[in-house]
């Protein structure tokens, strides 16, 4: 089964909400979520929200949204002064869309 991937950054939630939709629209019900330090938050916000389909943008998700599995990690980069390496917080949120999308007509 493939699943499309959302990288979460410092963009409003809404917008990850959106692109949740968007690729659950297109076909690709399993979305996997991918974020790394302060970004986690805002990644747990966008599954929460497409979970309980709140608000007018969640509303076009699939009639049930469920999460798949959480994965936490960390991650070792480079530091930028270079002194050597630094762990980072990585979360893996993978959603999966059952049922129908609503058509455009059922939402207004």
């Amino acid at each position: 089964m493939d699943e499309r991937q959302i990288f979460v950054g410092k963009k409003p939630v809404h917008l990850y909400v959106r692109a949740v939709v968007m690729a659950m629209e297109s076909g690709d019900r399993t979305v996997r979520l991918t974020a790394r330090g302060t970004a986690i938050s805002t990644a747990v916000d966008a599954a929460e929200l497409c979970r309980r389909r709140h608000g007018n943008i969640a509303a076009s998700l699939p009639e049930t949204v469920h999460v798949r599995s959480v994965d936490i990690s960390t991650e070792m980069t480079e530091r930028r002064d270079g002194g050597g390496e630094r762990g980072v917080s990585v979360i893996n949120i993978v959603l999966e869309g059952e049922g129908d999308v609503p058509s455009q007509s059922e939402e207004e």
